[in-house]
């Protein structure tokens, strides 16, 4: 998959691949990340991507023109397919499953913006969709960017050393993860779970499918009202609920 960012900090970028799962990707030539400065496409002195806004107010604009050819490089060098993605507080919210629909593009050109944001002519001209992390503020796009390009990648097959590692993943089924557990069998008094001790499959299975659903409906009820319940996982809801009651 070709990766591609367009960043005023591409240094910034690129250590992304010098680290764990995008690093181990593209040492399997997984992918390919790509950066582009738009400060390499400016035509002045002072290699100038900002202007102050028309109609006042604080802060200082990207121009249309840098982030036009640096995008324009990056198209040329991307597969067909490969859309262009603004990070922004305004596009929609990132979630697992527009990572999902990212990991089988063949490629995805990411755009980080930085100042007050970037003339709007170019997000009408250029930008295929926004996309936001969340309702808060970053510095700039860099950091959504690498956010995104993890969260996807880790989804493309031979990446991860357990091919049933990223369908395991928190958000995979809509819901938060189950709780996890590793040796020794008691810290502090605590002992693990007797049921993940037990050897049957079946019912390990049944318990974090549980455990899943009701920290979901505890933590993010908002994630279950998304969902259509079977009767199954509404019987296991009404069981893990029983039991905090206890």
């Amino acid at each position: 998959m070709q990766i591609s960012v367009v960043s005023l900090f591409p240094e910034m970028v690129s250590t992304i691949a010098d680290y764990g799962v995008v690093g181990r990707a593209q040492s399997r030539d997984l992918i390919s990340l790509d950066v582009e400065n738009p400060r390499d496409h400016t035509e002045d002195a002072h290699r100038t991507v900002d202007d102050r806004p028309y109609g006042g107010g604080p802060g200082m604009v990207m121009k249309f023109a840098p982030l036009a050819r640096a995008l324009q490089v990056l198209r040329e060098r991307s597969p067909a397919g490969s859309p262009v993605v603004y990070l922004s507080p305004q596009g929609d919210v990132f979630d697992q499953a527009v990572a999902a629909r990212y990991s089988t593009l063949p490629g995805l050109i990411l755009l980080a913006g930085r100042y007050e944001g970037i003339d709007e002519r170019l997000i009408e001209s250029r930008v295929d969709e926004e996309l936001s992390l969340g309702d808060f503020v970053l510095s700039g796009g860099e950091i959504a960017a690498m956010a995104v390009i993890d969260a996807v990648v880790r989804l493309l097959p031979g990446v991860l050393g357990d091919d049933e590692s990223a369908e395991q993943d928190s958000f995979t089924e809509g819901l938060l993860d189950f709780p996890h557990y590793t040796r020794p069998e008691v810290v502090e008094g605590e002992a693990v779970p007797d049921v993940l001790l037990s050897g049957d499959h079946a019912k390990i299975a049944r318990w974090r499918h549980k455990q899943a659903l009701g920290r979901s409906y505890l933590r993010r009820p908002d994630l279950l009202e998304r969902l259509d319940l079977s009767n199954e996982q509404r019987a296991l809801l009404d069981e893990f609920l029983k039991e905090q009651r206890k």
